[in-house]
C-alpha cells in the first residue's frame, strides 16, 4: 500500500511508536529519500514541509488509523 500524509515534528514520536509495533516493514520517503518508519533519525530527518510518501505491506489497525487522520488529498 502507498498513503501520502503530511506530518509535524510533534506528531513524529506518535507516529514512530504505532509504526515500531507493526511486524511489517515500512517506508516513508520523499522523493528517492527513503528511511524506515520505525526509526527515529530517519523519520526526523525528513523534510516535514512536503508531503511524504508511506509505503508498506501489511495491515494494522492503528496504523490505518493514524494515516488516515494525516492523510493529504491527492
Amino acid at each position: 500500500m502507498e498513503r501520502k500524509i503530511k506530518l509535524t515534528q510533534d506528531k513524529v514520536d506518535h507516529f514512530i511508536a504505532i509504526t515500531s509495533q507493526c511486524d511489517f516493514d515500512i517506508d516513508i520517503a520523499y522523493n528517492r529519500y527513503v528511511v524506515d518508519a520505525k526509526s527515529f533519525l530517519g523519520v526526523y530527518s525528513m523534510d516535514f514541509s512536503k508531503v511524504l510518501t508511506v509505503r508498506y505491506d501489511g495491515y494494522d489497525a492503528k496504523l490505518e488509523e493514524l494515516l488516515k487522520a494525516n492523510e493529504i488529498a491527492c
